[in-house]
């Protein structure tokens, strides 16, 4: 999205618009605080108060971030990200999406993340969480920590079992970077395998690269080549990091 001056009809000047959020909550403080604090944190907010409102919005228009209540009236946050991610129509069906609840069980975090939630906050937010959020709209995995214990230890329920999870992860992520090379001629089977990472890195806190994929993943899925750059020095760092920290 471009924001072009009205003296400059060619775009040569364009610049980025502000990033889009779409706060979908049937709480009303809960989503005053929300819209009001993205604003603040130099977001293009808007908010609905169901599930359905937000179907419809993010069908209509372009939003860089959904933040979803879990148990909103008409859909909840998995089904309304659902019905938009199985839309090709859907203006917004590939943005970033955070879930929100006022209660949480490490089962429903790892189902979440499963469901291509890049994060899970826990109400009431703190400003620091949507501050988190904004960075990984605004610029990516930079902002991000390459492994997230106090995520990872959220998710999972335990630190043993953290750890445990990010040796699995370390072998995986050695072999999908033998593979990269291969995997660029075949979108189909590289796709699959970008799902199923985003899963791993969700339930070992490993933002940064989770990012990563999550970009990579929806690039493929629109027919466009694949830009390794970025992706292969977020894997290189990840997996080094998990060689020296893999447990919290």
């Amino acid at each position: 999205m471009f924001n072009t001056p009205a003296n400059d009809p060619s775009g040569v000047f364009a610049t980025p618009a502000m990033p889009r959020a779409l706060v979908a909550d049937d709480d009303p403080a809960s989503r005053l605080f929300l819209v009001e604090a993205l604003r603040n944190l130099g977001l293009e907010a808007k908010a609905c108060p169901d599930g359905m409102a937000a179907i419809a919005l993010a069908h209509d228009e372009p939003f860089d971030l959904l933040v979803l209540d879990c148990r909103m009236p008409g859909a909840s946050a998995e089904q309304v990200l659902a019905t938009l991610r199985s839309d090709p129509g859907a203006r917004s069906g590939d943005c970033t999406a955070v879930a929100t609840s006022a209660e949480m069980d490490a089962a429903e975090r790892r189902r979440l993340l499963a469901a291509e939630f890049s994060e899970v906050l826990l109400k009431p937010c703190q400003v620091a969480d949507l501050r988190r959020i904004v960075g990984l709209v605004q610029t990516g995995a930079a902002s991000l920590p390459l492994l997230d214990d106090a995520q990872a230890v959220a998710t999972m329920g335990d630190a043993d079992v953290v750890s445990a999870m990010r040796s699995l992860l370390r072998v995986e992520l050695v072999s999908l970077y033998q593979d990269l090379e291969v995997l660029r001629d075949d979108a189909a089977a590289f796709v699959d395998r970008l799902h199923r990472l985003r899963s791993s890195c969700g339930f070992c806190g490993a933002a940064a690269l989770a990012t990563q994929t999550a970009l990579l993943q929806r690039q493929l899925e629109q027919g466009h080549a694949a830009p390794l750059a970025r992706f292969r020095k977020a894997l290189l760092a990840t997996i080094e990091a998990l060689e020296s920290t893999g447990a919290p």
